[in-house]
């Protein structure tokens, strides 16, 4: 999972794909976590995304650098609790202009039965599970 995370840190921008009453959304993200040992994305409870998670949690993102392109599927859980949002938060501090970990909108979610593959066109498709 550290790996999954160290790439997405370096990439930047990563891609995150829901499902909207059948229809794929695919928006860029920016923020990737881990705290607790778990890996962690956040959002707003506002925004559209947070929504379609709520209603099918099954997600997958990608990310490319470097010739190497990242995917991981899996499910996002929701995490209310004020630490994991401190924690991101901190991590981010750009984002407190926009959120706080005592609002009501900010939103963190952890990937549960996550699949990771990385793949390249000189090499095999290598995968981890977390």
């Amino acid at each position: 999972m550290k790996e999954v995370y160290e790439f997405l840190k370096k990439c930047g921008t990563y891609y995150l794909a829901t499902v909207d009453g059948g229809q794929p959304r695919v928006r860029p993200f920016g923020t990737i976590d881990i705290f607790e040992d778990k890996l962690y994305i956040q959002t707003g409870k506002s925004k559209d995304v947070s929504k379609q998670i709520q209603k099918n949690p099954k997600v997958e993102l990608c990310a490319f650098a470097e010739g190497t392109w990242l995917r991981v599927a899996g499910e996002l859980v929701r995490d209310d609790r004020y630490e994991p949002k401190a924690h991101m938060l901190d991590e981010y501090p750009s984002l407190k202009s926009m959120y706080d970990p005592n609002d009501d909108n900010t939103e963190v979610l952890y990937f549960k039965n996550a699949e990771a593959t990385f793949s390249s066109f000189t090499d095999a498709p290598r995968t981890i599970k977390f």
